[in-house]
């Protein structure tokens, strides 16, 4: 029985050593896997071989990737990693381009567009009156002036509430046509306050400084409301693709793009999903800002809307020479009928001295009046229309839409990123070349709470991008005011209101009732003042004159 036992024994021991492979020939090893493709990866991207193996080693050391064997050592890894946070930085800047550019490119084209329609404006103004009021104008012009200076103030961001500046333009231009119509009287600075405090009242320009105002206010109010949001579009999105990695997605990031070096597999790119869910984890707090910039960029095209229609500051601008002109013949026409409300209001005032006679007032007026060639009027602002010009910027405003929430996929369409969406088996999955099988993250920064690429802390939301969507909620809705024609820095300036929302407070077919005229005492005369340069001729021949000016020039600008 033992015998038998024996001999059964020995032949489960040879069978055993039939199943086991041959031993190794005497002094042969299993050989290690080259890094060659690594070395001349890494050498490519500008670092120095010294430190690079050419075989695999043990990857004990290694902080981020596999702990398998590897080709990286410490400061192989350490390099990489910084690489990759350069190259993402890289890469938002370079992906935002379009809707910075967007920005800054289309700011500059409306800021040069409006700047230039000021200028026209004022100097189709100069030109005409010149022409044909000569020195009398010139002595007068700088009331013109100002009133282009305030709107040039307003435009750029000056504290100018346009109703007030408008009323003053309007109040002073009373004053020096009051002048003008009464040269056989003196008038000291009190009385002509006292007519200009008449100016509703009194009307004396006809209905043209109520539509005027109403015109200008919103378009104006439109205008720059319009490019404060350019720029405040080109601002954040400036700030925003200037992103600062934390070190949990410096980590992904490494994790991503060079652990496939340091596992031998320098050519493969990462799975585009897996790309999502490390781009989502890096820019969730980008992706926050969707919302406020969705419904700024709304805001913005409602606004280019009425630039379009009734806020076109073009169509304001341009005849507004014409306009003041028929205000001024409005003047001229119940110059009568003023004086006499304004001599009962303010007083009787003081005939100027005899002395002052001999000199005419028609001899002050340039009556040689040349109606424009249509050649000679300004070229087009900007080489372009405002109508050409918002049509372009809408265009791309449009395209800017939802942009930080579609910012990881457009990142990870690039070839040069991941290995593209149809390429689901052959890329990096971040631990070998296989297929990504995780989830992809929704949008935002809390539901990256459960990201299985990216370390995110949903408790601690980014302070500096939480300021740029205030400031877009601010622009925002200064936006939609400027879309009811109201200037969000001087609501509150009118009781009034209308349906059009203008900052007048009134549209063009109505207005709040008229205040009736009331009486004052006239104001004590200072005869130590300084007496204007008059004549104490008749008005009669002087408006006689400015009438007919008037009515040649209003003629042949409506007919061209």
């Amino acid at each position: 029985m033992p015998a038998a036992r024996g001999a059964e024994h020995w032949a489960l021991a040879g069978l055993l050593l039939l199943l086991l492979p041959p031993p190794a020939a005497a002094g042969t090893e299993s050989k290690a896997r080259s890094c060659g493709e690594v070395r001349q990866a890494y050498s490519a991207k500008g670092f120095s071989l010294a430190s690079v193996p050419y075989q695999e080693i043990a990857g004990e050391h290694l902080r981020i990737c596999p702990q398998e064997y590897t080709c990286c050592t410490s400061e192989m890894e350490d390099k990489l990693s910084q690489q990759s946070k350069l190259e993402f930085e890289n890469l938002v800047e370079e992906t935002s381009h379009f809707v910075r550019t967007t920005f800054v490119s289309r700011h500059k084209k409306f800021d040069e567009f409006f700047r230039e329609l000021l200028e026209n404006a004022e100097r189709s103004l100069n030109d005409m009156f010149v022409r044909t009021y000569g020195t009398l104008y010139m002595q007068n012009s700088e009331v013109f002036q100002d009133l282009f200076t305030e709107l040039k103030r307003y435009y750029t961001g000056g504290n100018v509430n346009l109703e007030e500046m408008l009323n003053d333009f309007w109040a002073r231009l009373l004053e020096r046509m009051f002048q003008l119509i009464n040269p056989q009287y003196h008038f000291t600075e009190d009385y002509l306050e006292c007519v200009s405090k008449y100016t509703d009242q009194l009307k004396p320009f006809g209905d043209v400084p109520r539509k005027l105002k109403v015109q200008v206010t919103r378009a104006f109010i439109a205008a720059r409301t319009f490019v404060q949001g350019l720029t405040v579009g080109r601002e954040v999105a400036n700030r925003v693709s200037k992103v600062s990695p934390t070190p949990g997605c410096i980590r992904a990031l490494m994790k991503m793009l060079y652990c496939p070096y340091c596992r031998g597999l320098p050519t493969v790119k990462p799975c585009n999903n897996y790309c999502l869910n490390v781009m989502k984890g890096c820019l969730a707090n980008q992706a926050d800002l969707d919302t406020e910039w969705n419904l700024f960029i709304d805001a913005m095209l409602l606004v280019a809307e009425r630039l379009e229609g009734p806020f076109n500051i073009e169509s304001v601008m341009d005849p507004i020479d014409v306009k003041i002109s028929e205000a001024i013949m409005n003047m001229q026409e119940n110059s009568m009928q003023v004086s006499a409300k304004v001599f009962q209001g303010c007083g009787q005032p003081k005939p100027a001295p005899a002395l002052r006679s001999s000199r005419s007032v028609p001899e002050n007026f340039n009556t040689r009046f040349r109606p424009y060639n249509p050649e000679e009027r300004p070229t087009t602002a900007a080489g372009t229309s405002l109508d050409r010009l918002v049509t372009d910027i809408k265009e791309k405003l449009k395209l800017s839409k939802k942009f930080w929430s579609t910012f990881p996929y457009t990142i990870c369409k690039d070839e040069r990123v991941t290995a593209g969406s149809s390429n689901e088996e052959d890329c990096w999955n971040g631990h070998s070349k296989a297929r990504y099988l995780p989830e992809i993250m929704n949008d935002g920064l809390t539901n990256q709470i459960n990201n299985p690429e990216v370390d995110v802390d949903i408790t601690r939301p980014d302070t500096f991008i939480r300021q740029q969507i205030m400031a877009l909620r601010v622009m925002t809705n200064k936006l939609k005011n400027a879309y009811n024609g109201n200037d969000v820095n001087f609501q509150d300036t009118s009781d009034e209101t209308s349906g059009s929302g203008s900052g007048s407070g009134c549209t063009d077919d109505i207005c709040p009732t008229e205040f009736d005229f009331i009486m004052t005492e006239a104001p004590p005369v200072d005869s130590d003042r300084r007496e204007v340069e008059a004549s104490a001729t008749q008005p009669s021949q002087t408006l006689q004159t400015l009438l007919f000016a008037f009515i040649v020039l209003v003629l042949q600008r409506q007919w061209r």
